[in-house]
């Protein structure tokens, strides 16, 4: 099975002919597995249904041909949403000043604690080290690759400065079904 980076190499050249950013590429187990795509315009940070179901297809197309995944498993292409995860360096400076949640995969010292959840309004970046106001320790800056999952947190604010990104069309998500084995869906975790 094709691990995610060659997924992503993969599936890349597809959503940036299309005119879009690929945000995150995972393989998700569940009752079944999900190849989760999630993508954005770069000019509103979303997407409309209609430009996930015509990748999507142009997506399940490549894979059908060149069949990475060896198992039975669910293609999920979709917008990263309003609370979205924070998964590229670029991200953490474009929604500084709005709440997010880190966890990183290991915790560090700080204070005097060894501390792995940090919540609070980002900074922005600064060369590799994303930058958060926490309260009780200021402002904190976190290396990057340090950080396993990053998203933003649902807020007035954040809801309102995306609202007129977003179209009556919405920025829903597109499944598509893909089964060519049979088989049980290998156990991956992302």
């Amino acid at each position: 099975m094709a691990n995610l980076e060659q997924l992503t190499a993969l599936i890349e050249p597809i959503v940036t002919d299309a005119g879009f950013e690929l945000v995150r590429v995972a393989l998700i187990e569940g009752p079944s597995l999900t190849l989760q795509i999630m993508l954005e315009d770069p000019a509103t940070g979303q997407m409309k249904v209609d430009d996930c179901a015509r990748v999507s297809r142009k997506i399940s197309l490549l894979l059908d041909e060149t069949d990475p995944i060896d198992s039975e498993y669910m293609l999920e292409v979709s917008s990263p949403g309003i609370d979205r995860p924070l998964t590229r360096l670029k991200d953490f400076d474009r929604w500084a000043g709005h709440d997010a949640k880190l966890e990183l995969a290991e915790a560090i010292p700080m204070n005097g604690a060894d501390r792995k959840r940090f919540q609070g309004p980002l900074k922005g970046t600064s060369g590799e080290d994303i930058r958060i106001e926490v309260e009780g320790l200021g402002e904190v800056a976190l290396p990057f690759a340090a950080i396993r999952t990053a998203k933003l947190l649902l807020t007035d604010r954040l809801i309102a400065e995306t609202a007129t990104l977003l179209t009556d069309e919405g920025a829903d998500e597109f499944d598509e079904f893909e089964d060519d084995s049979g088989d049980e869906p290998d156990q991956i975790r992302n």
